[in-house]
């Protein structure tokens, strides 16, 4: 393993080399405290899907997992939780193209939710060796797989709470030209749909009124934007939100991913997607630009290095690619410092402090207890919003 991360790194550094010798121009400072600051609303809900997330780590670990009717080493005892119901938790498999993650829905008086939860990877030398693979043609939901001889086919249902009662059922969604995905990305999501559609397709017949949620870390991030799109496309409503999550295709697939979920350039929390990115995380920056992958649009940057994190440290960004945001910090620093991409260690830190320190399955998360940092907030309790305005 030590030996396949150090042939990695060293030629990631060459290309990062090669990359620097076309020159790039000054970036814009990254963005402090002002008029792109996130709501408070918005805040909370991050942190309550951070959690969400954290608790995907359980699945897969040994001796460990998530039991109904919604129990685990982690967070699943959080106050904010007591109304979950474990639907299913899946594990494809210890392969690079596999994925973890569980199914739960929240019932009231919490949010009315259908949650789909996608862990990131355990490995960072996996990671580097996932994001090193080629990119492939992406092909929207129905594609070639799926037909007849599929595992399991998901019937195209109505969508969740849809704007207009009377509208006609939705198209089959439009091509995606020259579009191109991460072969590694788009395998984990073929493998994983197999698993969970019956599961899916079942929580929504009978819920119809619940929200269908998607949350995902690190590569989990990517599988989750993946699914999103296949979701939607079943005439489905996903609302997805991603922390640290790579890039996953071309500039082609990103137009299509903003297109699908008609992402504007509103600083809202009501767009169906956010993609959460941290100040010197690397991940956001892999693979390389220099391999034709790009970023979409709807990013939400933690400016703040450390935790706890207050509202003031949270931005709305602009386009797919703000240079005040996490592509800017690709090339932040003096001439002769280390571009973020290439700071692997930050995998153990900046990749993983997204609200909490993400990744173990040990009681309340992490053993420093980020969540007395942040004051308690329930559904619908708008009395804590000035608290965080304060943190």
């Amino acid at each position: 393993m030590g030996s396949i991360f150090g042939l990695l790194l060293h030629s990631l550094l060459l290309l990062g080399l090669v990359a620097s010798s076309h020159g790039e121009s000054a970036q814009s400072p990254l963005l402090q405290a002002g008029n792109d600051t996130i709501s408070g609303e918005l805040f909370f809900e991050l942190e309550e899907l951070a959690r969400i997330v954290d608790i995907a780590y359980c699945v897969g670990a040994a001796g460990l997992g998530i039991q109904e009717p919604f129990e685990c080493a982690s967070h699943c005892g959080d106050e904010d939780f007591k109304n979950f119901e474990l639907v299913t938790a899946w594990n494809t498999g210890p392969l690079l193209s596999d994925s973890c993650g569980y199914i739960a829905l929240s019932h009231p008086p919490s949010k009315p939710r259908i949650i789909l939860a996608f862990r990131g990877t355990y490995s960072i030398a996996n990671t580097i060796v996932d994001l090193s693979t080629v990119p492939q043609e992406y092909v929207p939901y129905p594609g070639d797989d799926d037909d007849t001889t599929s595992d399991f086919i998901a019937p195209k249902i109505r969508p969740l709470r849809p704007s207009n009662e009377d509208e006609p059922p939705p198209s089959d969604p439009p091509k995606c030209e020259n579009c191109t995905v991460h072969t590694g990305f788009y395998t984990s999501w073929l493998n994983t749909r197999k698993a969970i559609l019956p599961y899916l397709t079942e929580a929504v017949e009978k819920h119809p009124d619940y929200s269908l949620v998607l949350v995902g870390h690190s590569l989990g991030g990517a599988v989750a934007a993946l699914a999103g799109l296949d979701l939607k496309a079943r005439g489905w409503n996903p609302r997805v939100t991603t922390f640290g999550e790579p890039r996953v295709g071309n500039k082609e697939l990103m137009a299509y991913i903003n297109a699908r979920f008609n992402i504007t350039t509103t600083k809202t929390s009501s767009n169906d997607f956010h993609r959460v990115t941290h100040v010197s995380d690397p991940v956001p920056l892999l693979p390389l630009a220099e391999w034709g992958y790009t970023m979409h649009s709807e990013e939400i940057f933690i400016s703040a290095p450390d935790l706890p994190f207050a509202v003031s440290d949270i931005h709305h960004c602009e386009g797919d690619e703000d240079p005040r945001c996490i592509a800017g910090s690709d090339a932040d620093g003096p001439s002769w410092g280390i571009p973020a991409r290439f700071k692997f260690w930050q995998l153990f830190f900046a990749h993983r402090d997204y609200f909490w320190r993400l990744g173990l399955c040990v009681p309340g998360g992490d053993p420093k207890d980020w969540y007395r940092k942040y004051p308690k907030h329930g559904d619908g309790d708008d009395d804590h919003l000035e608290e965080a305005q304060e943190l």
